[in-house]
């Protein structure tokens, strides 16, 4: 049963990822446990081993942490493969990027807020707390450009992508081969070849250069 959202119960959250080297990663953990009604339980570098730590948990974590930029499988596809699994998991998307086709696709994978790692950490501690309530959250750095995103594109979808589309994307501007990324989000190299093709078909790029130019220039990629 998840602990209801009150903090007169310590909120139990794991941090998957957020900074690839354990004493940044320390340094996360002691910022929330300054607050009592915070406990930090689990502590991943990758998607894989998050998804280990998550399936053998009992209980599990009430918040997830989550970077969107792991190493190998990504926050995104991290995100959507714990939802599947359990639709009542609570993830805190907290990552370096701030433009709004980040931060609404990570909401559409599920993430119920996203906080950016320039924001004031008492934003994190903030974000977590409600999170752990069932509230959505933005920093206060993104909400204004998430707002008038929304706003131009009411319906649509950031730039046709699905979620996968976008994890997939990702792993090609980082230079990983169709097979990589067959294996990496356990995938058939065909069913990658296809997304690639839906991709560029959707954003409109003849060339893998023209995309790669248009991800560089509206900045889904550092």
């Amino acid at each position: 049963m998840r602990r209801a959202g009150l903090l007169a119960e310590a909120a139990q959250a794991a941090l998957m990822g957020p900074g690839a080297k354990p004493e940044v990663r320390e340094g996360y953990r002691r910022l929330l446990e300054l607050h009592e009604d915070l406990q930090v339980v689990a502590e991943a570098a990758d998607a894989e081993s998050a998804l280990q730590q998550w399936r053998t948990m009992q209980p599990r974590p009430a918040v997830l942490v989550i970077d969107l930029a792991l190493p190998g499988m990504g926050g995104l596809e991290l995100i959507g493969r714990l939802r599947q699994r359990d639709p009542e998991v609570r993830c805190l998307a907290f990552s370096m990027y701030r433009d709004a086709v980040w931060v609404t696709q990570a909401l559409r994978a599920g993430a119920l807020g996203y906080v950016t790692k320039s924001s004031d950490p008492a934003q994190l501690v903030h974000a977590v707390r409600e999170v752990h309530a069932g509230r959505r959250v933005l920093g206060s750095d993104i909400a204004g450009e998430v707002a008038r995103h929304l706003i131009e594109h009411p319906t649509a979808t950031p730039h046709g992508l699905t979620p996968r589309e976008f994890e997939v994307l990702r792993l090609l501007l980082a230079g990983c081969s169709p097979r990589q990324i067959a294996e990496t989000l356990c995938l058939s190299v065909k069913t990658v070849h296809n997304i690639h093709y839906q991709i560029k078909s959707k954003l409109d790029t003849p060339s893998d250069f023209e995309l790669a130019r248009l991800a560089w220039r509206q900045g889904w990629v550092d």
